[in-house]
């Protein structure tokens, strides 16, 4: 893309979501024939969905979910039981289409894309490339990468996913990511920007052994100790404790908002990355939708920073953006609902507003 656009200018074109048009759908919804607000949170998608397609025959069909991929320098200091070798191997499962999250998509017809921003390997077969470097530095003894680093990855990923929406046609787009030992960062990220203590954000992971976890803590804590986020600075807080396929996945919110499509988020690591997303593009908040409340520990604390409340609970932990690929059917059943029921007034029905 052009060098000479900034991260903020490019923010800048992200349009807002209106609130009157949300107001106006629930206008509509609370005119169909039902008790009002008796189809709960899929009366609140609906609406959403409306305000930001701003079409009065919008459709969420066609769906696609990009997998950011990436390794991470902070491995290395005993936070994760699971290979390193694995964030490489489940990528090129994820194209073979016998991971979790592939055979998920497939149930629901979901496309899947995997983008690697940092792979520890060589050129992967059927993974589109935006490699940095074969994983992030170790942010236990300076930042992960640089702040030119992480603002240029944001920019190229938001202006590829841009491009590939407006192409493609796509008209929801998931996010999923792969990366061991990822949620080391992402607990910094949360912790640094909700001001929370570490020991109340950092979890397990996939499979740590619980009596690691107080290690883990001082990894975390000892990153953000010697590299002083900011929390005000979302580019800064990626930069110094983040990884590259976190600032790819900020970079896939900032360009499927500005293509004016929903984004659906995944578990914990999407919302760390969704909390530096909205530090840089405030209005992007309007254009997520939780889908599924994480196991991980401090899924809550970011959900609530975010002020996002997720519709599916499966005790799930996997990532991959298997629950954002769960969430896509319900947004069927939003807009089915939406257009396809009667009105009370059709029926010269009238019911009371609940107090």
């Amino acid at each position: 893309m052009d060098g000479n656009v900034t991260l903020a200018e490019w923010v800048a074109q992200i349009p807002q979501v209106n609130e009157a048009s949300i107001e106006l759908a629930q206008r509509h919804i609370d005119s169909l024939i039902k008790p009002i607000g008796s189809l709960g949170k899929l009366e609140d998608i609906a609406a959403q969905l409306a305000a930001i397609y701003e079409s009065k025959t919008w459709q969420c069909r066609r769906k696609k979910l990009f997998v950011l991929a990436a390794d991470h320098g902070v491995f290395y200091e005993n936070v994760a039981v699971t290979p390193r070798e694995v964030t490489a191997i489940q990528a090129v499962n994820t194209v073979r289409g016998v991971n979790g999250v592939a055979a998920l998509a497939s149930a629901h017809n979901v496309a899947i894309e995997v983008i690697d921003a940092g792979i520890d390997s060589g050129v992967l077969p059927g993974i589109t490339n935006f490699k940095v470097a074969r994983g992030t530095d170790n942010m236990v003894q300076g930042p992960a990468m640089s702040r030119a680093t992480a603002e240029q990855l944001i920019l190229d990923i938001a202006n590829y996913t841009e491009h590939n929406v407006t192409a493609e046609a796509w008209q929801v787009i998931g996010v999923g990511e792969l990366g061991i030992a990822n949620t080391t960062a992402a607990a910094a990220i949360v912790a640094c920007m909700t001001g929370m203590p570490v020991g109340d954000v950092v979890g397990l992971g996939a499979n740590l052994p619980s009596s690691q976890r107080p290690h883990k803590v001082k990894v975390v804590e000892q990153a953000l100790r010697v590299n002083q986020p900011n929390p005000d600075d979302g580019v800064d807080v990626m930069a110094k404790v983040g990884g590259f396929e976190l600032a790819a996945m900020v970079g896939v919110m900032l360009g499927a908002a500005k293509a004016r499509v929903p984004v659906i988020l995944d578990g914990f690591l999407s919302y760390a990355a969704a909390l530096v997303a909205c530090n840089i593009a405030p209005q992007l908040h309007r254009y997520l939708i939780a889908s599924h409340l994480s196991a991980e520990q401090g899924s809550s604390i970011a959900l609530q920073a975010l002020g996002l409340t997720p519709f599916i609970d499966l005790a799930m932990r996997l990532g991959e953006g298997s629950g954002a690929v769960l969430a896509m059917p319900f947004l069927d059943a939003a807009r089915a609902f939406y257009f396809q029921m009667g009105k009370l007034a059709d029926d010269g029905l009238t019911l009371p507003v609940p107090a």
